[in-house]
């Protein structure tokens, strides 16, 4: 039985009949009125997707809290009047342009060309790229129109993916024009500006048309009239990626190549093309694919997480054409290929998925002999390796061992490639960045996470080792590199949680956990007699941090996110945090010591106790992802 609609409900819905030229998306919201359907209109309507530092990522759907055609234009909109606002300075609007690419995902494509017909309507020049590209040719683009002196500004870019999430997902991905994902506060002008822009602008309305191709209806905008200010960046861009990462190719394509085999998957995104491109360029055997998912498919018809991240269930595929094939080693791609997963089939048969601290010290480790090598009389002190907050120490046990500088940053791409981009400006020479959540940056040709040179150089590195005969698999060498710079044992995973509400809820609880304030304590949950006691406590959403004097934290603080990270007297870090692009309730729990054995059993006592005390997942009804 259908409901009568609540008269706020009711105004969002003529809001939103009166805002969206799009057909199929009116229906969508008209059907729903008809079907009396409160909960539905209300989940759509009643709170509007967020434009933060991530850009947009949500499901696929009409309405003013979901991705759709409406909200693309809306958003271009706000993202051109900042742009206005940041080149007043520049008399010809076609001296400013925008990069625009997108991925294999339902409505990408469609997505992509709404938003250059947004900026074309204003005068901008448009490097839109015409197939689907893997996410960091956009930041790449960005910054090499910007390096080649042709007396353009790029000012930024727009990438269209939702990279890893679920299938019904989609996503705007904004990068200025340095090459990094943009930074507050211009998250916060250009939200206000899409606020202020509500409205289709008459230029870009009237170039919209209705095309049915394949029996679908679904709604374009018509470019033409703006041809002149269109360029199709996709050969070029491309040529000049492929040439600019060869520096990263420490064998200058006569690598050390090895017997053994290596398997790839793009995870039925877009990697595949340009990571065996990248591959080829080394000089690198080409790896074996995974059939059923080497093309886009955006139905991720083999995968109901298309995350490489997930371990076992993403890469079953993977595994199995491992040991058809009698290969050892898998590299991963997520579906926009920012990302690499790594797994190696050990001696005995078994598999260990790397988790992305140990990429992270297999690639630091090769980057910087390599480096070395080539640079034997540099000062490495004017040399930076970054990581975010809660990723790995062992970069910074390795600086303090090697003389080369490391640095850390909040989570997230948009922190690490800024930071790094400062450090470029300032004499420094970065050689990595890299987040636990298998995200790296090798080199700085551009300045976001990237996938497809990250398993190139890997592949390279993989092949000098298994050749080199002083270890049969990479896993001895990040024994070898633990035993160099010390045993660091982490574990990482998260809660679902439900909602908005619970998840500040049980941070909040958390922090009047001990006589109304934080902990300063956790007790054992194997030894009642037990406890470890908190050294220090940074709560960066509330801009506190005890370990400093003046208790002001080094790092920025974060108040519309989550992050609490406690120091233990005994080493051991730990931190709780929101995801920025998903549901989830994260936490990083590391131990550190020379001896292996002493850290991986203090992980294993101390990581349940952190998360019984701190989160109480049971009672508040946090769920825990199932392998």
């Amino acid at each position: 039985m259908s409901q009568t609609i609540p008269q706020h409900i009711q105004q969002l819905v003529d809001q939103w009949l009166e805002l969206d030229p799009f057909e199929v998306t009116r229906k969508d919201i008209q059907n729903l009125v008809q079907q009396g359907n409160v909960a539905e209109l209300e989940k759509r309507l009643c709170k509007r997707i967020e434009f933060g530092t991530a850009g947009l990522r949500s499901l696929m759907a009409a309405g003013f809290s979901c991705m759709n055609e409406l909200i693309i234009l809306q958003t271009s909109q706000g993202v051109c009047k900042y742009i206005e606002e940041c080149t007043k300075d520049v008399s010809d609007r076609s001296k400013v342009s925008v990069v625009v690419g997108y991925d294999g995902r339902h409505h990408s494509k469609q997505y992509a060309n709404l938003t250059a017909g947004v900026f074309l309507s204003k005068g901008y020049t448009v490097h839109l790229f015409r197939t689907m590209v893997c996410t960091p040719f956009v930041p790449f683009a960005v910054s090499n129109i910007n390096r080649s002196n042709s007396g353009e500004r790029c000012i930024a870019g727009v990438m269209v993916t939702a990279s890893h999430n679920p299938k019904q997902d989609n996503g705007y991905k904004l990068y200025w024009e340095n090459g990094c994902q943009i930074i507050p506060p211009q998250d916060e002008y250009i939200s206000a500006a899409i606020m202020q822009n509500l409205s289709i602008w008459e230029e870009v309305r009237k170039q919209l048309k209705t095309d049915g191709n394949g029996g679908d209806e679904e709604q374009v905008i018509d470019l033409s009239p703006w041809s002149h200010l269109l360029q199709d960046p996709t050969k070029t861009q491309a040529d000049e990626y492929f040439e600019a990462i060869r520096k990263y190719n420490y064998s200058n394509g006569k690598p050390v190549i090895s017997d053994e085999k290596i398997v790839y998957t793009a995870m039925h995104g877009v990697g595949t093309p340009f990571t065996y491109r990248a591959i080829d360029l080394y000089g690198l055997p080409k790896c074996i694919p995974v059939e059923e998912q080497i093309e886009a498919d955006p139905e991720f018809t083999t995968v109901k997480y298309p995350n490489p991240e997930e371990g076992k269930g993403a890469l079953k595929l993977a595994m199995d054409k491992c040991e058809k094939e009698g290969a050892i080693l898998i590299l991963a791609n997520d579906p926009d290929a920012d990302r690499l997963a790594v797994a190696e089939r050990q001696v005995d048969g078994s598999w260990r998925i790397f988790n992305g601290n140990e990429i992270a010290m297999l690639l630091a480790d090769w980057v910087w002999t390599q480096y070395k090598t080539s640079h034997p009389n540099e000062d490495y002190a004017k040399c930076v390796m970054i990581a975010s907050t809660v990723s790995s120490k062992i970069l910074r046990a390795m600086a303090a061992h090697e003389g080369f500088k490391f640095d850390e940053t909040l989570t997230g791409f948009k922190w690490i490639g800024n930071r790094a981009d400062q450090y470029i400006k300032d004499g420094y020479t970065f050689l990595l960045g890299y987040e636990v959540e298998i995200g790296f940056l090798v080199g700085d040709c551009s300045l976001d996470k990237d996938g497809v040179r990250a398993a190139s150089v890997f592949a390279e590195m993989a092949h000098s080792h298994y050749k080199g005969g002083v270890v049969k698999r990479l896993s001895e060498q990040i024994e070898n590199i633990y035993k160099k710079y010390g045993f660091f044992a982490m574990k990482t995973r998260y809660f679902f949680t439900p909602s908005t509400d619970l998840l500040h809820k049980v941070m909040e609880e958390l922090r009047k956990i001990e006589n109304g304030g934080y902990p300063t304590f956790i007790p054992s949950i194997r030894d009642s007699s037990k406890h470890f006691k908190i050294a220090s406590l940074r709560d960066l959403t509330k801009d506190y941090d005890s370990a400093q004097k003046d208790n002001k934290p080094l790092l920025p603080a974060t108040p519309t996110s989550q992050m609490i990270t406690f120091t233990f007297e005994n080493g051991t870090s730990a931190t709780i945090r929101n995801s920025g692009t998903e549901p989830k309730l994260k936490w990083y729990v590391e131990t550190n010591d020379m001896d292996k054995q002493k850290a991986f059993d203090l992980l294993e006592e101390i990581t349940p106790s952190i998360l019984e005390y701190l989160l109480k997942p049971k009672e508040n009804g946090l769920v825990a992802p199932q392998d």
